[in-house]
């Protein structure tokens, strides 16, 4: 994926930025409509569909394209908030933005800085990951990214539409589905327990799901 996006036609990254994003953003992007955006989202999302974690964790009904880019140079992006509804260029395409994502591409080691920090109600999150992981956080979130003073910064980012837009039932719905998987490995996917919780799971599913 890194030797696709590194021969893509980079540019200036707030091609895709809203009005106050534009104040605060330094970095590079790949066209979202380039070829080397499309072959590497399709990985990606390939990958995604393979992921039982993180399907249960967002539960997506939609996800964006994904997009993908690059910080060196001291370039960051500074706070700022997602927008609400994403739209898709030169198409009918769009999405509510419950969730935002980062799939980092680069090797910590590689670069200095890069943090994407998240700020929530028990304070910041500092997030630099090894190259092939992804954090997934409410887009409803001030978020930033550090300055990359040193080396290159390469990610990945794009944004899903939940079945459940509320991010505290979410949340429960993935402990549930945590906890049912557990249940499971010990007394087996036949016996009672694990089938009146799998049941509950569902019926709450059920219950919050917008489709």
């Amino acid at each position: 994926m890194r030797a696709i996006v590194a021969a893509g036609p980079w540019a200036d990254g707030n091609a895709t930025s809203g009005a106050q994003s534009a104040l605060a953003k330094r970095n590079e992007q790949l066209p979202e409509d380039s070829r080397a955006a499309k072959e590497a989202g399709d990985l990606v999302l390939d990958a995604l569909g393979r992921s039982p974690l993180f399907v249960a964790a967002a539960l997506p009904l939609k996800v964006f394209p994904p997009l993908f880019n690059r910080y060196a140079g001291g370039q960051e992006f500074g706070r700022h908030v997602d927008t609400a509804v994403r739209i898709r260029r030169g198409s009918d395409f769009r999405i509510r933005s419950d969730l935002s994502a980062t799939l980092f591409l680069a090797d910590p080691a590689d670069y200095d800085g890069g943090e994407l920090v998240i700020e929530g109600q028990f304070g910041e999150q500092r997030v630099k990951l090894p190259a092939g992981d992804l954090v997934v956080y409410p887009a409803s979130s001030l978020h930033r990214v550090d300055p990359v003073p040193r080396g290159e910064r390469l990610a990945s980012f794009f944004w899903v539409q939940s079945m459940v837009r509320d991010d505290t039932a979410r949340t429960l719905l993935f402990e549930l589905d945590q906890g049912v998987q557990a249940a499971a490995g010990v007394l087996g996917q036949g016996d009672l327990a694990t089938v009146r919780l799998t049941g509950v799971y569902h019926n709450l599913l059920r219950r919050w799901a917008e489709l």
